[in-house]
């Protein structure tokens, strides 16, 4: 057997790779970059965290790297880059538990600890390192990689990488450029979808020249998963059939909205009618998101209700059914999002109950999503001249003076979110207490190009509507939408 055979077996209990497992690792332990399209529940993570531990052992072989606790800074280490922190502690606790050296770097750890783990590493420890893309903002981080032979760079949902992608994150952007500065290593970016349009832009954004990267495209497909739209013509009729799933199906479920409003809506009456749930939104504090998502996981039965914000980290493998009370705002996500059920193989039911009125919603939302280069620079000239009054009478303040009398725009939001995660302010959004510390980048300033992603996003509202209007198996459809034949 090969090394990386008895890796299989004897770290992860597996004798046999699944659909193009080994393809996949042969190429990464040959030093090919891949691009990974795999249904959840394919094993994309063994993808990735097979070929750190071989080339680690690897290494200990051939004398390059001394046993615990005597280590080498060239030992190899493999950056995994991730985007949500449960995600990303879950994986490292089984890692751990399979006694692979592993751990993750974020904002969830004291500085105390972060400080140790940059002490190890810079020490030789870890086979495996998880970040979010965010943390290559910090030099301290770079200084202790810097130290180590960084062998294979992977990017978990990489979907996020690409402006034309559905979970676009600023610092993924930069991922090219942080994949340059770590000397441009073997790569494998990883995601359950990519339509052909997202799997070029992935390729150009980690700065890859597409001939060196093979694309291993597993499909999308999960037999095991009913998809049916339900038209409804109120809330009265999706209540119901929240209800009628919560009572007739075992497993757990969740119940996906568009806005935190009418999640509370919904809630009210499930109380009334004494109907235990949770609630998940991304107004919680995070230590209480953190506990409701730690019951869902860990406890049977559980329905919540639930925003996007209740995500990736969602890896429960009971979940029976998916229902969406409103209209998403794009395939990608509708996809993402049902895929969380059923991943036991088992039938589950994923329902979407389709009223008229929720596409007039997901038109406002995708405006509040969407603000143009005058909006951005208004903001910011408030924020650069009216410090403080602004960081003394808050946001409601602000946004009187930015909105006048629309009272219930939000694109406030997204322009001091957008402002903050691209370093043009500093501070605190909760309260809001900030200050301004650099001009606007070009991008926020670039109304064409702020146009061309407002009509992106429509045609794929658009694309979502064909969908529940489509007549024909909606599984087909969504493979053609995905490029697959």
């Amino acid at each position: 057997m090969s090394l990386s055979s008895d890796t299989l077996f004897e770290i992860f209990g597996h004798r046999e790779y699944r659909g193009s497992q080994q393809k996949i690792i042969e190429r990464v332990l040959s030093g090919g970059h891949s691009l990974i399209i795999m249904p959840t529940g394919m094993g994309k993570s063994l993808c990735y965290q097979l070929p750190a531990i071989v080339l680690a052992n690897r290494a200990r072989l051939e004398g390059q790297q001394i046993e615990p606790p005597l280590r080498s800074v060239t030992a190899p280490l493999t950056l995994v880059i991730s985007p949500l922190i449960a995600l990303m502690k879950d994986q490292v606790d089984a890692l751990l538990e399979k006694g692979v050296d592993a751990t993750f770097i974020n904002s969830s750890l004291q500085r105390s600890e972060r400080i140790l783990r940059y002490q190890q590493i810079a020490l030789g420890h870890f086979d495996l390192v998880y970040v979010t893309p965010e943390r290559f903002r910090k030099s301290e981080f770079w200084e202790v990689v810097a130290k180590r032979d960084l062998v294979l760079l992977a990017v978990d949902e990489a979907h996020c990488i690409s402006e034309w992608g559905h979970d676009f994150r600023p610092d993924y952007t930069r991922v090219g450029e942080i994949r340059h500065r770590l000397g441009n290593p073997t790569t494998i970016a990883l995601t359950a979808t990519a339509t052909p349009e997202v799997q070029a832009d992935i390729v150009k954004q980690l700065n890859l020249e597409p001939p060196t990267v093979e694309l291993f495209h597993e499909g999308i497909d999960r037999p095991n998963l009913e998809l049916n739209v339900e038209q409804v013509w109120d809330d009265d009729a999706k209540y119901e059939t929240i209800v009628k799933a919560r009572t007739n199906t075992d497993g757990c479920g969740i119940v996906y909205f568009t806005l935190i409003r009418k999640l509370m809506e919904f809630s009210d009456r499930l109380w009334a009618d004494k109907i235990p749930h949770l609630i998940y939104h991304g107004d919680l504090p995070r230590s209480r998101r953190k506990s409701l998502q730690e019951s869902f996981m860990n406890e049977p039965g559980h329905l919540v209700l639930a925003t996007n914000a209740f995500g990736m980290g969602v890896d429960k493998e009971d979940i029976r059914y998916v229902l969406h009370a409103d209209l998403p705002g794009s395939l990608e996500s509708y996809y993402q999002e049902i895929g969380r059920a059923g991943r036991d193989g088992k039938p589950s039911q994923c329902v979407l109950l389709y009223d008229e009125r929720d596409l007039a919603t997901q038109m406002e939302f995708m405006n509040w999503s969407n603000p143009d280069a005058e909006f951005y620079q208004r903001v910011h000239d408030f924020l650069k001249n009216e410090t403080e009054k602004i960081n003394a009478f808050g946001i409601d303040w602000l946004r009187e003076r930015i909105h006048y009398k629309q009272k219930h725009d939000r694109r406030l939001e997204t322009a001091l979110a957008m402002m903050d995660r691209w370093g043009v302010i500093e501070g605190t959004l909760q309260p809001l207490k900030v200050k301004v510390i650099s001009e606007l980048p070009e991008h926020l300033k670039d109304s064409a190009g702020l146009a061309e992603k407002l009509k992106r996003d429509q045609s794929k509202l658009l694309t979502m509507l064909q969908y529940v209007k489509h007549q024909g198996d909606r599984k087909q459809y969504i493979h053609d939408y995905f490029g697959i034949n």
